[in-house]
């Protein structure tokens, strides 16, 4: 399994389009563009729109619970939650032979100048799973202005750059498809 991943539940005084909307809408749109192109990878693929995670991460801990028995199955556990503005790369925490898969899948994206794989991945929502050895990749994207928006009545759609989003999805997509793709799961 190849989880990608964003949250519903926003901070009560804003509509949460960038908390998390953003990493919703690119979750959805990475399996929306690899079933309209027609590919099918070797692995499932499957979308999880975490609830509860302003709320100490509680829909997350039910997920966990109830398939972690499953735990050799997750491949890789992506989630975004830091908004969806211009992006630079992936966070990743995991071996490091499954840290050189990552980079060299990320070289598939340097027509768009997507090509960085940071020290960590960072994510409430997949911390249960990367703490017991599943790989995880978090969004990292330019947050410059994250935090004049984070957890205000500001975080509207109006903030939402369709064209920055659409290179966050992009990312999304190539790294999840290959990934799921892939002969064999990354090393653990």
């Amino acid at each position: 399994i190849v989880l990608v991943s964003g949250h519903l539940d926003s901070w009560d005084v804003g509509q949460g389009a960038m908390d998390d909307g953003g990493g919703v809408f690119i979750s959805w749109e990475a399996l929306s563009l690899i079933k309209d192109l027609g590919l099918r990878p070797k692995r499932t693929l499957r979308l999880v729109l975490w609830t509860g995670e302003e709320q100490g991460g509680i829909g997350a801990k039910q997920y966990y619970q109830l398939h972690k028995e499953n735990i050799s199955n997750f491949d890789i556990v992506m989630e975004s939650d830091e908004g969806t503005f211009q992006p630079s790369g992936l966070g990743f925490t995991g071996t490091a032979r499954a840290r050189d898969i990552v980079k060299e899948i990320m070289t598939l994206l340097k027509p768009i100048n997507v090509t960085d794989v940071y020290d960590s991945a960072d994510g409430t929502d997949i911390d249960y799973w990367m703490r017991d050895g599943v790989p995880g990749a978090s969004l990292h994207n330019d947050i410059n202005k994250y935090f004049w928006f984070h957890h205000s009545q500001g975080d509207t759609m109006t903030v939402q750059d369709p064209n920055q989003m659409n290179l966050c999805a992009a990312v999304w997509t190539v790294v999840s498809y290959v990934i799921a793709d892939m002969e064999e799961m990354l090393p653990r």
